[in-house]
């Protein structure tokens, strides 16, 4: 069974150690990856913002890469959501099929370690406080934790994971699944209320006592850690895999 490691193009230009991360973690796992050269961005940012013909061109590239893989993994949430729920119809438009499409093909990475390599174990040691943060994508599309509006048993399958990290102490911040304010292109347009929704978070990350704030999505880690930076608070962020894979 071959794995493509999916780089989404933001970890690819400004978290690089993370894409590192990710195949260390699969290959010390015993998956065969493969990382496919040529990767672009898998055109979310262009389908949110209106440009649905530059995703139809980014899905069909996407597709020609990961053709021969049986399974598609990435260390991101938000990019796997949008190929896993809007591939199909982007590539009809194209006139194409859509393997990606498959039930059981496109993870997280976070998901399909969970879900499919199912490890019970692992030599990772990271001996700090982190507080999880819940990406929306995440928990909503890809059921990677429970959301707090149903009334469903409390189920997070990155707090799992991290159980099998020696010395790492996780907590869970007030709101455990409110947004942090990225959203992308909501981002943009309405940057007042996405940095006061980023501030409001990151406090509340820091009343946990937390040293970090960890999940998987380094878009909303990188919404945070641009407000630490700006008002010089004192806890950072780090990618659930660079935990994961921490001492490997």
């Amino acid at each position: 069974m071959s794995v493509g490691l999916f780089i989404p193009c933001y970890v690819n230009a400004v978290f690089p150690q993370v894409g590192v991360a990710a195949y260390k973690l699969l290959t010390f796992l015993g998956q065969d990856v493969v990382c496919p050269e040529g990767q672009t961005c898998c055109g979310q940012p262009m389908a949110n913002a209106g440009f649905e013909d530059g995703a139809v061109q980014a899905a069909q590239h996407f597709e020609s890469l990961f053709a021969g893989c049986d399974y598609v993994v990435g260390p991101s949430a938000s990019c796997v959501a949008f190929v896993r729920g809007h591939y199909g119809d982007l590539l009809a438009r194209g006139g194409r099929e859509h393997f990606c499409a498959a039930e059981g093909r496109v993870y997280d990475i976070c998901e399909y370690l969970h879900d499919v390599v199912r490890p019970e174990s692992l030599p990772s040691i990271f001996p700090h406080k982190v507080s999880l943060q819940n990406s929306c994508h995440g928990v909503r599309l890809l059921h990677l934790s429970s959301p707090s509006e149903r009334n469903v048993p409390y189920y997070n399958k990155l707090r799992d994971l991290l159980s099998l990290v020696r010395g790492c102490e996780v907590v869970e911040p007030e709101r455990r699944d409110e947004c942090c304010g990225f959203g992308g292109m909501f981002a943009v347009e309405e940057h007042a209320v996405s940095g006061r929704m980023g501030r409001d978070k990151v406090r509340r990350h820091m009343a946990t006592g937390a040293e970090y704030i960890t999940g998987a999505d380094s878009s909303c880690l990188m919404h945070q850690n641009g407000i630490i930076a700006r008002e010089k608070w004192p806890i950072k962020t780090i990618h659930i895999v660079e935990i994961l894979a921490a001492g490997l």
